[in-house]
C-alpha cells in the first residue's frame, strides 16, 4: 500500500496490542480493506465475500489468512472461522454495512454485533478517507497512484451493555450502539482528515 499510494494512518495505537478485537471498517473502494490490512499493527483476519476468491486471488487471500463468506446465505463455517480469530486472540476485520456502498455506515448489519457479542471482542471503528475521491489516470478503478489515503483508527468500545445477553433485542440494541459509535468516528475522522 506504501508503494502504490500515500496513506496517512492516525489513531493505529488505539487498536490493542493483544487479545480479540474486530476492526469496523467504512466500504467504498475496493481498496479499503488491502489498505487496512496493509497499514495495520496487526495482522488482520478480514471476512470476504466468495466471489473475490477466483483465479490467483484465491490462494493469495487464502494465504494470508482472509476469510471466505457466501453473503446469500447464513455461511456457518464463515461464522466458525471468524469466531476461531477472535478465540485465537487475533483481529477481524469486517465490513459492517456487509458490501461496497457510500461507506457511512449508514445500514449496519447485525453480524458485527453478532461477532462482537459472541466473541467478547473490543470493537475498532476504522475510517478510510480518500479512495474515492477521484478516479486514476492509468487504471479508473483505483485511486491515483501516490494519492493520499487517510486511515483513522478510532477507540475501542465495547458492543454489549455488559448483561452478557445474546437475544434477539441485544443484538438490536448492540447494533444501534455500534451505529452511534460508528457514525460518531466517522465524523471526527472526517474533520481531523479535512476530507
Amino acid at each position: 500500500m506504501y508503494g502504490l499510494w500515500r496513506p496517512r494512518v492516525l489513531g493505529a495505537w488505539k487498536l490493542p496490542a493483544s487479545g480479540p478485537a474486530i476492526l469496523a471498517v467504512n466500504h467504498s473502494h475496493n481498496i479499503d480493506g488491502p489498505m487496512v490490512m496493509g497499514v495495520s499493527p496487526r495482522p488482520t483476519h478480514f471476512l470476504i465475500k466468495k466471489e473475490a476468491f477466483v483465479g490467483p486471488l484465491n490462494p493469495f487471500l487464502t494465504g494470508i489468512g482472509q476469510l471466505q463468506v457466501d453473503r446469500a446465505s447464513a455461511d456457518r463455517n464463515a461464522v466458525t472461522r471468524a469466531l476461531g480469530v477472535l478465540e485465537a486472540g487475533g483481529v477481524l476485520g469486517i465490513f459492517p454495512e456487509g458490501t461496497r456502498g457510500e461507506g457511512d455506515f449508514a445500514s449496519l448489519r447485525a453480524g458485527l454485533a453478532y461477532f462482537a457479542l459472541r466473541g467478547g471482542a473490543p470493537i475498532v471503528p476504522v475510517a478510510v478517507l480518500g479512495s474515492t475521491e477521484r478516479p486514476g489516470r492509468l487504471i479508473k478503478a483505483l485511486p491515483p497512484l501516490r494519492s493520499r489515503v487517510d486511515v483513522v483508527f478510532g477507540d475501542p468500545f465495547d458492543a454489549g451493555d455488559g448483561s452478557g445477553r445474546r437475544t434477539r433485542r441485544a443484538l438490536d440494541e448492540a447494533t444501534e450502539r455500534i451505529q452511534k459509535e460508528l457514525t460518531s468516528h466517522l465524523e471526527n475522522a472526517r474533520r481531523l482528515t479535512g476530507r
